[in-house]
């Protein structure tokens, strides 16, 4: 049905052009006498206006090309692309198109002068095979005639079964025609030039760029987690804690991750199993809150409560145990931080699992890895340091600074809970916290007339608390799910524009992502898959600000927006990971109208706002 729909239209296309330009068209039709350049003749023949080329470059990639006189052009989105059995179209690159208002079917993408697309091909056996690639196209002359649609067959030879990554592809391709890359748009992946860096020889520049980049990636939510959690176990030390001990318990726990995720990503890139995934389960995050609960409670002094010596003793011990008294119990603590705090993806981390999901190379690898956990692990480090110079060693401060890093670890607790329970409970939760603290601080007494300006700020501080914790409360029993906004539509204001949502149809099996893919092809619609998991802070940061953002929403404004939700981890978000070749969320995919998959347009992590209106630009839609 697809096909007679097609053909229709071509021929529709064809007679149509006809019937409106009859006049010039019975002058001189396909004329070999005609000036092929427009210079008042008819129209030249069909092989003379687009001259079709080809060059296969390397074994997997094939490089289509068209040139045309003036006044002639081609329809970027009525070029077809059909391979024989045993063949497969991994991916397809369209040189930039230019828009024209066209008399038949207004706004369109169309070539000029040249036209040129770039293939991936690969086969589906183990073995090199021979086949033929099927080019559909069409075209027009600005005098008024309209071609039929032309078919030419290109063999292939030696289509092996291992595909290269799209980047590398299109630019081997390109190589054979420099004058054309500039025209191409992107031809490599952040992730990709990540992945491509690992395979050169120069060991330390390697190293180096992942060290800076993990330092990059310090200074995102994957990390900020982290600070408090390393932050308590030296407060919770008290009178003990010294300079140089706080700089041990630093590295220990920066070691600890960096070791963790090395090994978590050379897994990930053997086996294609995300560990940090697997770690995201109710029970597994429950019990890590649960944790950083026992540990807030030491700190705030509830031990004191006259519970059962038997169970007072066990909580002190686990508490002593994992808050950092020992060197194992800020190593285990840094390990679980690594696989359940920040489980994020980001293109240095993606393009080190690529190179060894496709080198087999999990030393050089691993090493790249290790090198980015420790630059992510240096701002910890500035943080353990500071906290052992800077914190009182005893009196009343000091017991205050406890109370406040305990305070802390319950937010941080019910921040983790936020994963696996509704957005209510968490609103609710947060304020019961920070009311409580407000209370504290002596928010609701009468200061002194003598009291001075610490105690004055510290009143302050809790007087915020008390408002924003009172305005969360009041939200979640509203049935308002905004931490940012609790109080957005409750007194009958208006909701805010920017906080208006994309309209993302959710999936979570490959049969519904292939329904709505066939949709969208039919009805000549790019798509953006946005792979997405409650867990992943990333994803949180991306809907937050990069999907909120009004020049955001207007560019994806012609897109099908869907969203693969992987929270569960199971075999359909499995299927689905490893369909698309995403390891982690969040992960970007895009498809242009043709329903061609763009691997090369693929984005990891979190992209600013205009710099994702810039990418999006490139897909040329």
């Amino acid at each position: 049905m697809d096909s007679i729909r097609k053909i229709s239209a071509s021929v529709l296309v064809f007679l149509s052009c006809l019937l409106l330009f009859s006049n010039g068209a019975r002058a001189g039709l396909f004329d070999q006498a005609a000036n092929p350049f427009g210079g008042g003749g008819g129209p030249v023949d069909v092989e003379e206006a687009f001259v079709f080329g080809f060059v296969q470059d390397g074994s997997n990639n094939l490089q289509l090309n068209w040139t045309m006189p003036d006044d002639y052009y081609l329809y970027r989105d009525r070029m077809e692309i059909k391979t024989s059995e045993g063949i497969t179209l991994v991916d397809r690159q369209n040189a930039p198109a230019e828009s024209k208002d066209d008399p038949l079917f207004g706004q369109v993408w169309v070539y000029h002068n040249r036209a040129e697309v770039n293939l991936a091909l690969g086969a589906s056996s183990v073995d090199p095979v021979n086949g033929v690639v099927e080019v559909t196209y069409q075209g027009c002359w600005e005098g008024g005639i309209c071609y039929p649609p032309v078919t030419k067959t290109v063999d292939v030879t030696g289509i092996s079964a291992f595909v290269a990554p799209v980047a590398q592809a299109a630019s081997t391709s390109n190589a054979a025609t420099p004058s054309s890359t500039s025209a191409i748009g992107p031809q490599e992946t952040e992730q990709d030039r990540f992945a491509r860096l690992l395979s050169g020889d120069d060991l330390v520049l390697t190293l180096g760029a992942f060290f800076l980049a993990g330092l990059a990636l310090s200074l995102t939510p994957c990390v900020f987690p982290m600070i408090p959690i390393l932050s308590s176990i030296i407060a919770g030390q008290g009178r003990s804690m010294t300079t140089g001990r706080a700089l041990t318990l630093s590295i220990v726990y920066v070691l600890a991750v960096a070791f963790t995720y090395t090994l978590a990503g050379v897994v990930a890139g053997l086996f294609g199993e995300n560990l940090q995934a697997a770690f995201q389960s109710p029970w597994i995050i429950g019990t890590f809150s649960a944790v950083f609960v026992l540990l807030a409670l030491s700190m705030l002094g509830f031990y004191d409560l006259q519970l059962p010596n038997s169970w007072q003793s066990r909580l002190n011990q686990m508490s002593s145990n994992q808050k950092g008294g020992t060197v194992t119990g800020v190593a285990v603590m840094g390990l679980l931080s690594a696989l359940i705090v920040g489980p994020c993806m980001a293109a240095p981390l993606a393009g080190a699992l690529i190179y060894i999901g496709q080198s087999g190379d999990p030393v050089m690898g691993g090493m790249a890895l290790f090198s980015l956990s420790l630059g992510m692990g240096v701002p910890l480090l500035l943080v353990g340091v500071s906290a052992g110079k800077l914190l009182p060693k005893a009196g009343v401060w000091m017991e205050a600074v406890k109370a406040g890093f305990g305070v802390m670890l319950l937010l941080l607790a019910v921040w983790m809970l936020d994963r696996v329970v509704p957005t209510e409970v968490t609103m609710l939760l947060t304020a019961a916290i920070l009311i409580a603290s407000a209370i504290y601080m002596h928010a609701l007494d009468r200061l002194p007339e003598t009291s001075g300006g610490w105690m004055r700020l510290w009143k302050g501080v809790g007087v915020i608390l008390l408002i924003y914790g009172s305005a969360l409360l009041i939200g979640a029993m509203s049935g308002n799910r905004s931490m940012l906004y609790p109080l957005q539509g409750v007194t009958g204001g208006s909701v805010i524009a920017a906080q208006s949502s994309l309209p993302f149809k959710k999936v979570t099996s490959p049969q519904e992502l292939d329904a709505l893919l066939v949709a969208a092809k039919e009805s000549g619609r790019p798509v953006m898959l946005d792979f997405y998991a409650d867990w992943c802070i990333s994803c949180i940061e991306l809907e937050t600000y990069t999907f909120a953002d009004r020049a955001v929403q207007t560019a994806l404004k012609g897109f099908e927006v869907i969203k693969v939700d992987v929270t569960a981890n199971d075999q359909d978000a499995k299927a689905l990971n490893k369909a698309y070749g995403v390891i982690g969320p969040p992960a970007l995919i895009f498809f242009d109208r043709e329903g061609t998959l763009h691997k090369n347009m693929t984005l990891i992590g979190v992209a600013e706002p205009e710099d994702f209106v810039a990418h999006i630009a490139q897909l040329g839609t």
